[in-house]
Formats: structure tokens, C-alpha cells, sequence
């Protein structure tokens, strides 16, 4: 079975989330460029790594680096936390000591299992991982912050965790590498939307960018995304304007325009049909609830 790109739905101004599983469901191979921690919160959760599968017990810890394959079983009557981010989250403060290692490179060099981790680590984190999902649940004004600082906590954690042995490194590099080319080129065209989403932008203009024929890029990203490019530029901009009439009370003109939408009736359009309701119901019911 062939692997896939999987792209989680996360907030590009904020890239992590968090959620439970309960393990019914088979998930099949795939890869994607965020951080996936896997807390097992009840019962046995059995995961595919490679050709090796691996039986998470309770209060059990496995992550996966950037690009790193991997499946889950059906694991019925269990329960885990699942944790996703982007290592941007830590841009700005990474190599500030020359003599420190790339934390993208601690996150592929150490043991990924917290069954292989000394047991005073392993608590600590967690304490960690159990706070995030709580802070997550309540969200309370701030809460991102919160999150961010226990993010960090947990980064300085796996600087003392022991380094994979040099076989397992090597084969976990192996798998990886397959997807870095790839995951490369998506991720310079997934920057150009981020920069350029407020403007028109075109398949000629990101084909160009990435140095792709139109008709190769349109196979390239349809194969890898799962969807085609408008749709997928159409979808990140309903997920901005979400973000902001869920958090600001500002003119639907305003929303549009900071969604990168030309006209309000385009706005309202596409919103509704992607949605299922109007920008402005949708407003009205998130701040009703709270």
C-alpha cells in the first residue's frame, strides 16, 4: 500500500492541535511535515512503524518526526491523545547556542518510544503533554501561550533524552529521506499560498515559483494534496476567515478582504458552500456559545 501526504487541519497562525482518538478506525500509511506526539490514554493502541508494530500501553509516549511514515491499527477500547505541530512554532529561538543541535535533527536522532527514555523524563513529559490537552480543552483567553511555554518545556526534554542507535537511526533516516524531496517542494508551494493568498494567485504564478510546468504542477499537487490547487487555495482562505469571525467582531467587507477574497458576494458564496452556512451565522453561533 502506497503511502500519502496527510495536511491536519491547523491554524497557520497558530500550528498545533490536539485531539482524542478512540481507536477504532484503521489509519493507513502515510506522512506529513508536523511534529505527532501519541499519548495512549487507555487500553493498547497499536501503531505501524516501518515493518515493526508497536503495542502503546497506558500513560505510554511514541512521536514522529517530520516526514516520518506511519500507520495505526484498529485498537478497540483504547483512547489517545494526539498531538500535532509545526517546528515553526519554535522559530527564532533555534541555534541560539552554536554548540546546540538543530532541534529538527534532535527530533530524528532520539528514541521515539517513552518506554526507552529514563523514567524521570519520561514523567516530566507526561505532566507536559496531559497540561496541553487540558489547557487546550478549556481555552481560555491566553491559552495559546500556555501552550506555546509547555511546547518548549517539552523541546528542552528531548535534548536529554538517549540518541537511537545507529541501525534504527539509519533506517528511520532512510524512510524519511524518501519523503524530504517532496515534502520540500510542497512545503515552498504551501509558503507561497501563505505569503500570496491575499492576492489573486494563479497555477501559472506557483508552477513559475517552484519551477514546475502548469500541467505538472496541477498532477504534482492533485497526486500529494489530495484535492486541486483552487480548491485547496479556496479551503485556506475559509479557514482565515473562520479563524477571524471566530475571534474579532469586524465588517464581513473587512473579513473578505483579510481572507483574500475580491468581492463580499464571492466571499459569501464560497463561504456558504464550503461551510454550509452563511459567515454571518457562523459568527453568531460560536459567540452565542460562550
Amino acid at each position: 500500500m502506497s503511502l500519502y501526504l496527510e495536511i491536519p487541519e491547523i491554524n497557520p497562525l497558530f500550528p498545533f492541535k490536539t485531539f482524542t482518538n478512540e481507536g477504532w478506525s484503521i489509519t493507513y500509511p502515510h506522512w506529513h511535515k508536523e511534529i505527532e506526539f501519541i499519548y495512549c490514554l487507555e487500553g493498547t493502541v497499536r501503531l505501524g512503524v516501518d515493518d515493526e508494530i508497536i503495542q502503546m500501553h497506558e500513560d505510554e509516549i511514541y512521536f514522529f518526526s517530520s516526514g516520518e511514515p506511519h500507520f495505526f491499527l484498529s485498537s478497540p477500547n483504547s483512547e489517545r491523545i494526539v498531538y500535532q505541530f509545526d517546528i515553526k512554532l519554535f522559530q527564532g529561538h533555534d541555534n541560539i547556542s552554536p554548540n546546540d543541535r538543530p532541534l529538527a535533527k534532535v527530533f530524528e536522532t532520539v528514541v521515539n518510544y517513552s518506554k526507552d527514555w529514563p523514567t524521570p523524563i519520561q514523567k516530566e513529559i507526561q505532566t507536559i503533554l496531559l497540561s496541553i490537552y487540558h489547557e487546550n480543552q478549556k481555552q481560555r483567553e491566553g491559552y495559546q501561550y500556555s501552550i506555546l511555554s509547555s511546547l518548549y518545556k517539552l523541546a528542552n526534554l528531548l535534548y536529554q533524552l538517549p540518541l537511537k542507535n545507529k541501525k534504527t537511526e539509519k533506517a528511520a533516516l532512510d524512510s524519511t529521506l524518501k519523503n524530504r524531496e517532496t515534502l520540500f517542494q510542497i512545503d515552498t508551494i504551501l509558503d507561497y499560498i501563505e505569503s500570496n493568498y491575499l492576492h489573486a494567485i494563479t497555477i501559472q504564478d506557483v508552477a513559475d515559483h517552484v519551477g514546475f510546468s502548469p500541467s505538472y504542477f496541477s498532477r504534482f499537487f492533485k497526486k500529494n494534496i489530495g484535492m486541486s490547487f483552487t480548491s485547496y487555495l479556496a479551503e485556506y482562505r475559509i479557514h482565515r476567515a473562520k479563524y477571524i469571525l471566530g475571534t474579532e467582531l469586524v465588517p464581513m467587507a473587512e473579513v473578505a478582504a483579510r481572507s483574500g477574497f475580491s468581492s463580499v458576494k464571492t466571499f459569501h458564496h464560497v463561504f456558504k458552500s464550503m461551510v454550509g452556512t452563511s459567515p454571518m451565522k457562523f459568527q453568531k453561533n460560536i459567540f452565542s456559545s460562550h
